[in-house]
């Protein structure tokens, strides 16, 4: 009482724990949120029979993890039949290799007739943010996501949106955990792969939540399959579109830009993004691809008190949709109808945006990677 803690003993495996008075309070205070937002989640669930889980366009590994465990709550709620769908494909060899893995029911949105669901839910994304082909005149009844609210997304009946979380993987652990499902291995592996994968081995915006949840899933994970998923093997256009990445780098002072090009791999802009971090002077970069008549975009800084969604916001203004949280963001816009002059001019937009509002003026631009000269190359022979 008064400033002494409350010490509860807790046996388990011989070992006693104390836990003091405020550490408990917080442990069932989170117990009681999560336990709200599960049975508000069952309320919304009960009764109905098909349930469809869009994801982003190009799905990431939290995504496909998040898909899989809300199908799981799905099925052991009166179960409820599931698809998982997407506005695109599953680009790179690890998330490929993750899908298959998770066997999961993957449709392309524009083949399905969305009217047909009794519910529709978003998870790892949000309404009217772009990187869905959800229509915007469709309100989905679920919206689980870790990236900050949109205003669309207040008007949904089911909401839960924890942008202090480094993965929408570990919300749905803690739904899974307190609904008291057993997590089998395929689904452990995918949610903890999600959880690595967006916060960078724990060392990119993860919360004490995301820890608890790695450390709990780890040893439930199939190590063999989580080898796999990291070292996929990769088709030879990948290599074509890093080199073409590394090429066409350019170092603006404390900033790099990388233009790919013309892509088939949509996902390799976040990485490309985040390879050019490593760069020891860099501290944003900035990479860009054209896909499917639209120009995607990814930003990375290391900068402590940077904000790269407003800065992704800044660039897209007027012109696409995009945003993230503070280290990382993601955005589009649309160029099917421009003309090659036209395209040009917009990515001179996009640079100036970019340095604007780094406010980064006074530079010497070089290339990242310098070609070698005929000569040099002899000389080294």
């Amino acid at each position: 009482y008064g400033n002494n803690p409350i010490r509860i003993p807790i046996h388990k495996s011989f070992v006693i724990y104390y836990i003091d008075r405020e550490k408990l309070f917080c442990f069932y205070w989170k117990m009681e949120k999560n336990a709200q937002k599960l049975n508000q989640l069952k309320d919304v669930l009960k009764g109905k029979k098909t349930l469809l889980v869009v994801m982003q366009n190009y799905p990431d590994p939290d995504a496909l993890a998040s898909a899989a465990a809300l199908r799981e709550i799905a099925r052991n709620t009166d179960g409820i039949q599931c698809t998982v769908t997407s506005g695109g494909i599953v680009g790179r060899a690890e998330n490929r290799t993750l899908a298959k893995y998770l066997h999961l029911p993957y449709h392309t949105i524009d083949k399905l007739d969305i009217e047909k669901y009794d519910l529709i839910a978003l998870v790892d994304t949000q309404p009217s943010t772009g990187n869905n082909d959800l229509p915007d005149t469709v309100t989905p009844d679920i919206v689980i996501d870790h990236h900050p609210i949109k205003r669309a997304t207040r008007s949904v009946p089911f909401t839960d949106v924890r942008s202090r979380y480094g993965a929408c993987s570990t919300i749905l652990f803690e739904y899974l955990k307190m609904a008291g499902i057993e997590i089998e291995m395929k689904i452990a592996t995918a949610l903890l792969y999600g959880i690595r994968s967006d916060t960078q081995d724990l060392g990119r915006e993860s919360s004490k939540e995301d820890i608890e949840a790695y450390l709990e899933l780890y040893p439930q994970v199939n190590k063999k399959v989580l080898r796999d998923i990291q070292v996929a093997r990769t088709p030879r256009s990948y290599f074509r579109m890093l080199e073409a990445a590394l090429s066409n780098a350019w170092v603006y002072g404390r900033a790099i830009v990388s233009n790919i090009g013309q892509i088939d791999i949509p996902d390799i802009i976040g990485e490309i993004a985040d390879l050019t971090l490593r760069d020891e002077d860099a501290t944003w970069t900035l990479c860009y691809g054209f896909y499917n008549g639209q120009i995607l975009l990814s930003i990375r800084t290391a900068e402590t008190d940077g904000n790269a969604g407003k800065v992704m916001s800044r660039i897209v203004k007027d012109k696409g949709t995009g945003g993230g949280h503070h280290t990382m963001a993601g955005g589009q816009i649309p160029c099917k109808d421009l003309n090659a002059k036209e395209k040009k001019e917009l990515e001179e937009l996009i640079l100036k945006r970019f340095l604007g509002a780094l406010n980064i003026t006074n530079f010497d631009k070089a290339r990242l990677v310098k070609s070698e000269s005929k000569t040099e190359k002899e000389q080294k022979a």
